[in-house]
């Protein structure tokens, strides 16, 4: 009986392969193309518009949308899983709004029993002090991605490098706000996201040092190969909050590339590198930014941004 299991399921196999071989190398008889389509149930060829088959199974949605609106009313699946959640986004989460589904005020004893069940939803989410850590962990990191002005994809990140580090106990003997704010800077760094230490500092609840001595272990124990920042990346945040034009960010990029070429940029701070080109490029531009305003935009002093102008002056030749 069992042999005879084995031999129908390898015969079920074989005939799958060769049923995907066959449409994998099927053709054109008009056009002889090899660009077959699945196109509504049909197999259609996508140079002559040849309908080979129309009797395949269609697994999309029966119903048609046109616009994000039809689409979200339309479907019946729930939202995609996510890492920024403990629990991924698997659980119920019972709506704040005290209104039916007709949108309806509930009376006052339905009140206290939503609020009763939405208290209880929160205790049972978390099953233990390791869930509660993480929930506290990846709240504070959407908190600071908010702040911060990072898009999604960075918070995923984020909350991907803070759960290796948990798996990898990398956490013990050090706050789970300074790992949530490591990871979160990290993730800034590997999406592109120009965000320098003192910018996560300011919405992060631990201390500067801390964070950077946090951030340097979590990055060798993960292996995390972090490019250098390039101050380019600073540049069009700057020049927007600054209110200059397209031509004053350019030569400040050109600015940047020449010094570069220099080796200028070796254990200097982008972010004053990024300040100083573009108060340098302001003022061959005719469009002058004081060194105060440029400093108050970048966060970083005035004699940083008076020092790299004077560098920067002399590698363009300009002194």
């Amino acid at each position: 009986m069992a042999d005879f299991s084995r031999q129908r399921s390898r015969r079920r196999v074989d005939e799958d392969e060769q049923t995907s071989d066959e449409s994998e190398e099927q053709t054109c008889p008009e056009c002889s193309s090899d660009s077959v389509v699945h196109s509504g149930g049909e197999l259609v060829c996508d140079d002559c518009g040849l309908v080979l088959d129309e009797q395949n199974i269609d697994r999309g949605p029966e119903w048609r949308a046109f616009n994000q609106n039809e689409r979200d009313s339309k479907s019946r699946v729930g939202a995609p899983t996510t890492k920024t959640m403990h629990d991924k986004g698997l659980t119920t989460q019972i709506d704040w709004k005290n209104k039916d589904a007709y949108g309806r005020s509930l009376s006052s004893e339905k009140r206290s029993q939503m609020h009763r069940l939405r208290k209880w939803q929160e205790r049972i989410r978390t099953k233990d002090a390791g869930e509660r850590n993480l929930q506290f962990a990846l709240s504070e990191m959407d908190r600071m991605a908010s702040a911060l002005g990072a898009p999604r994809s960075t918070r995923e990140v984020a909350s991907v490098l803070y759960r290796r580090a948990l798996n990898e106990d990398l956490i013990r003997g050090r706050s789970i706000e300074a790992v949530s704010t490591s990871c979160l800077y990290a993730a800034c760094r590997m999406e592109g996201i120009p965000r320098s230490l003192d910018e996560v500092t300011e919405v992060a609840r631990v201390p500067y040092k801390e964070i950077g001595r946090t951030y340097r272990y979590i990055a060798q124990e993960l292996k995390l190969e972090m490019q250098p920042v390039d101050p380019k990346e600073y540049v069009p945040r700057f020049a927007s909050e600054l209110g200059v034009s397209e031509e004053v960010k350019q030569k400040a990029n050109e600015i940047i590339d020449v010094s570069a070429e220099q080796g200028l940029l070796s254990g200097k701070s982008p972010t004053g590198f990024a300040a100083a080109a573009l108060y340098a490029a302001s003022l061959l531009c005719n469009e002058k930014k004081t060194q105060r305003e440029v400093a108050e935009v970048s966060q970083v002093t005035e004699v940083t941004i008076r020092n790299r102008y004077q560098e920067q002056i002399e590698a363009m030749g300009l002194y």
